[in-house]
């Protein structure tokens, strides 16, 4: 199956047209023509089975044939995490998260933060690529660059929230032995100087629980990674 994103399309849609990026795609790289079944999302969980009545380069049209909702995962994860100085890096990261499977990203901006602007369109393009890729319905929301300090309160909708860092003089508990199914969790990753002492201070007073991924010193993709993964391991 290969899957396309409309995002404007609604669960009760009856015809679905792609726009003039999707639909060049469709007719002149993938030789799509009149007749043909594909099928799209719209980020939000529903699966439309389409049959294309219009094939052109500017345009193709379809008419859904069959309408499913896909159940949403029963945790939710949102990785709040600072951009890495290598921008490949931190895409990486955005494409395997998707993989894996996470509802929201928040690039963060820390202390001792390599980067200090993002690209939000890039990013989000990204992401609806990893999803096509891993055929899900769900589309995961980023956000824009919000400072560390934003986040310390932000802490109502969770079951737990969690500051990943490197600081072993401070109690970390291992975020595998935290972790339980079906629950809502917000992880903070820090850059690669890690967080400073007064963020990891502030984070302490908020309640956040500091926790640590391993025995090794991870890179900031690579720790979130771990973290996406570990979430979705305890959920399986």
């Amino acid at each position: 199956m290969q899957l396309f994103i409309q995002k404007q399309v609604e669960k009760d849609s009856t015809i679905v047209t792609f726009d003039k990026t999707e639909s060049r795609h469709m007719a002149k790289a993938l030789r799509k023509k009149v007749g043909d079944i594909v099928h799209v999302t719209n980020g939000l969980g529903s699966l439309f089975a389409c049959e294309l009545e219009v094939v052109t380069n500017s345009q193709c049209v379809a008419r859904v044939i069959e309408t499913q909702q896909e159940e949403p995962r029963t945790y939710s994860l949102h990785i709040a995490i600072a951009p890495t100085k290598t921008n490949d890096r931190f895409e990486w990261f955005l494409e395997k998260a998707t993989e894996i499977g996470i509802d929201e990203i928040t690039p963060i901006l820390c202390q001792y933060s390599e980067r200090r602007r993002i690209r939000l369109d890039r990013y989000e393009r990204i992401i609806e690529s990893a999803l096509k890729q891993s055929l899900q319905t769900y589309l995961p929301k980023i956000n824009p660059l919000t400072p560390i300090a934003d986040l310390y309160g932000n802490t109502n909708n969770y079951d737990a929230v969690f500051i990943a860092h490197c600081d072993e003089e401070s109690p970390r508990i291992s975020l595998k032995e935290k972790l339980e199914p079906n629950k809502k969790y917000l992880i903070l990753i820090g850059p690669e100087g890690d967080f400073s002492p007064e963020e990891i201070e502030n984070a302490r007073e908020n309640k956040w629980q500091e926790v640590h991924l391993g025995s090794t010193r991870l890179r900031t993709e690579t720790a979130a990674i771990v973290a996406c993964h570990s979430v979705a391991f305890i959920n399986e």
